[in-house]
């Protein structure tokens, strides 16, 4: 009733990407912007280095996704790489200026060896001083409270179809289980799907990133570089890699 390719249709009019709009965007625009080589894990259905490509970026960009309908429309620029795969079996060789997990992917890293790996891959791939770019959700802003059916959003989609999306928790700890549904103006269901997303404070994910080889060059707790504080929502991280 409602294919894989509808839901990237979907995710792609729900969260259009806009560094005009969006000072997320925005922060991710301006380090791609400036890097010669960038992997975008977890990329989706490639709205980020679309839009780089868009604005004249003339380097390599490289997105990484296992998502196969994401991944189909993300083709649809065959000016950049486009890899189906997960971060953690990565075999990049110091290749990429800059790793970027935006839209916090960083999140859908769950188990503790799955982290380890995929920030290994990503380390590897990154050259001797390579940046990587990440945000996840401060656990201490306890976002899954805002995810609740009483939140839906509402859009019609390019058949001319008004859809619902809600959202629910099903478990909440260090990972919270969450459901997306998708269904009509009258509450008919026409998908479900099920994620689960891990929420770390600002010295665990230190501890893995050092574990990793990687330093902490700055962290922010907004989009706008402000400093990390008790009332955050956002922990925003640039990590080097160390040689």
């Amino acid at each position: 009733m409602f294919a894989d390719a509808d839901a990237a249709a979907l995710y792609d009019l729900l969260n259009p990407w806009d560094g005009a709009r969006f000072a997320g965007d925005a922060f991710y625009d301006d380090l791609v912007r400036n890097a010669d080589a960038v992997l975008d894990v977890g990329c989706g259905t490639g709205a980020m280095l679309h839009h780089a490509r868009e604005a004249g970026h003339q380097g390599r960009l490289v997105g990484l996704d296992p998502d196969l309908a994401a991944l189909d429309r993300a083709r649809r620029r065959a000016d950049v790489e486009w890899v189906a795969g997960v971060a953690a079996e990565a075999r990049w060789d110091r290749e990429f200026a800059l790793a970027t997990m935006t839209s916090h992917a960083f999140q859908f890293l769950v188990g503790d060896d799955e982290l380890r790996a995929s920030l290994a891959a990503i380390r590897a791939a990154l050259r001797d001083g390579g940046r990587f770019a990440f945000e996840t959700r401060h656990p201490q802003a306890r976002a899954w409270d805002d995810w609740n059916p009483s939140n839906a959003t509402e859009v019609v989609d390019a058949q001319g179809r008004t859809l619902r999306v809600w959202h629910e928790v099903e478990q909440v700890g260090d990972v919270v289980h969450l459901v997306e549904t998708t269904g009509g103006p009258d509450g008919d269901v026409l998908r479900v799907d099920r994620s689960r997303l891990r929420f770390l404070d600002v010295p665990a994910l230190a501890a893995f990133l050092a574990e990793a080889g990687f330093v902490i060059e700055a962290q922010y707790g907004d989009w706008h570089r402000g400093p990390v504080t008790g009332s955050s929502r956002e922990i925003v991280t640039i990590a080097c890699r160390r040689g």
